[in-house]
């Protein structure tokens, strides 16, 4: 009799937590914002079940701008080369906290605007990252003034003028509507490469206590002031385990996808560490986002130039490997650069009649590679 009492607990108890891992399993995505708009909650659980299938290829300023070509209407270098556009579109509204009618890379605002609404209305995602300056000493984002951090956040001797920075932000985020009238999602990466040394919001400028109280304030501020349709990127440069990657991460409820930054420098076929650490860093953050129930991201990456033929279909592959990631984002074509030393041309995805255009062709071609014609299909907007 005992031995059948253990025994229908014992069955109960896994038939319960069965039931429980089950729910977990199962449970929908949900966006830190709980007032986020629908568009931006089926925005979040689509993109969920597209890393399934594949990921999401971006570019920075694709239809801004390209390898000898600016401002010029329905141009892509990414689309001249493939037949298709990319499914993610890199903005950055750097410049629009000194209210510049231009952001840093000479994009007109009311250009971009109108970009970013043509993408929605396609059915396309955009990413914005903020290349915004230092409000401590009045220079630009690489000014790395000791001190610049702790001066924004609540008490700090910025913090009013960084609030009316934000109320800037905020503006620029609600005007966004599309041809539906609705507000457009938005992949926001705040204070990006945080890991870095690089900006006046790094690590190497201000505790790990600072820069939680600065992301969580913002993105606090911005929900006070009605934004709701930003989806929010936590994203570093390089880190070497768990511990170092969540050292300065906000937490759960104020981030929706984990991402990092890393870059090719050392030619590929001499040199595996950028594969190897790639791979490194996607086991790490693949962990972190499966206990939390987030996505994951390569928020930006590329090689210079591309001169090693199959950078594409093996290098990067290679480097992404088995993990499910929502987008993978190359960084802007600049074109003549002429302030380089020594001048040269800046791009990271082949322009047409460029070298290397056939490993890029074979790249799009793949079928876990999604561009803009796999994002219209899939209504990324809508509730399925």
């Amino acid at each position: 009799m005992k031995k059948n009492a253990l025994l229908l607990i014992a069955c109960t108890f896994l038939c319960f937590s069965g039931g429980m891992l089950a729910q977990q399993k199962n449970k929908l995505p949900v966006v830190s914002d709980s007032s986020a708009t629908p568009e931006t909650q089926n925005l979040y659980r689509n993109l969920f079940a597209l890393k399934e299938k594949g990921f999401l290829f971006g570019h920075q300023d694709d239809l801004a701008y390209g390898v000898k070509w600016r401002g010029e209407s329905g141009r892509s270098d990414v689309k001249e080369v493939t037949g298709d556009y990319p499914g993610v579109y890199g903005w950055d509204i750097g410049g629009l906290e000194q209210q510049s009618d231009k952001n840093i890379d000479g994009v007109p605002f009311s250009k971009m605007k109108t970009l970013i609404k043509a993408v929605y209305d396609r059915g396309g995602v955009n990413t914005i990252s903020w290349h915004q300056d230092n409000p401590l000493t009045g220079k630009n984002a690489w000014d790395t003034t000791p001190g610049s951090l702790a001066s924004v956040v609540p008490g700090g001797a910025k913090h009013e003028l960084f609030n009316s920075w934000l109320d800037i932000s905020a503006q620029f985020f609600l005007s966004l509507k599309g041809s539906d009238g609705k507000a457009i999602p938005i992949l926001y990466r705040p204070y990006h490469e945080l890991t870095g040394t690089w900006f006046w919001w790094c690590k190497n400028n201000g505790t790990a206590e600072e820069f939680k109280t600065l992301w969580k304030y913002t993105v606090n501020y911005l929900k006070s002031k009605g934004v709701h349709n930003l989806i929010y990127v936590y994203n570093t440069s390089d880190f070497t385990s768990k511990a170092d990657f969540l050292e300065y991460y906000p937490g759960p409820e104020y981030a929706d996808i984990l991402s990092f930054d890393t870059y090719q420098y050392k030619d590929p076929a001499e040199n595996q560490d950028f594969e190897s650490n790639v791979n490194r860093q996607f086991a790490i953050i693949d962990t972190i986002a499966q206990e939390q129930h987030k996505l994951i991201a390569f928020a930006e990456t590329g090689y210079e130039a591309i001169p090693y033929p199959k950078w594409w279909t093996q290098t990067l592959l290679k480097a992404i490997g088995t993990y499910k990631v929502s987008f993978v984002l190359a960084w802007r074509n600049h074109g003549w650069n002429e302030s380089s030393t020594p001048p040269r041309m800046h791009y990271y995805v082949p322009y047409k009649g460029g070298p290397n255009e056939q490993d890029f062709i074979d790249f799009y071609h793949l079928k876990n590679t999604l561009f803009q014609s796999d994002a219209t299909k899939e209504k990324l907007y809508r509730k399925k």
